[in-house]
């Protein structure tokens, strides 16, 4: 499967799915949400089909995001966490923070909550 990138604006974070990894990077808070996820989710569901016992790692590292694009990402959970429970996916979620940033922490724990199957690391980056 080909790579999808889709590069950081001043809206939207940077986005890099390859073979085993999918990236976020940066702020989230588009004016169009469904321009942003849709090639995303379309990319997601036709990887997931494929993707066999090997170990698919999704880093998520933003620094802010908006209630729209906190949505998106549950659902982006969510779908993962099917994954797992449905077909014995072996898919692992990073949620990579800044040490000192206790909203992006706190969001990340919120997260984990409410999360049964997929497992999702809360990461503190230091400098």
């Amino acid at each position: 499967m080909e790579n999808l990138i889709i590069e950081a604006s001043k809206y939207t974070p940077r986005v890099s799915f390859t073979a085993d990894t999918l990236e976020f990077s940066g702020e989230s808070y588009p004016e169009n949400l469904v321009l942003l996820s849709a090639p995303i989710f379309a990319w997601l569901n036709k990887y997931l089909e494929q993707l066999g016992k090997q170990t698919f790692t999704v880093n998520v590292t933003l620094t802010y995001f908006n209630s729209s694009s906190s949505k998106m990402l549950l659902n982006l959970f969510d779908r993962l966490e099917q994954e797992v429970k449905n077909n014995g996916k072996n898919i692992i979620v990073n949620w990579i923070y800044e040490s000192d940033d206790y909203g992006i922490e706190e969001y990340g724990e919120e997260f984990q909550e409410e999360l049964e199957f997929l497992t999702f690391n809360l990461v503190p980056k230091s400098d």
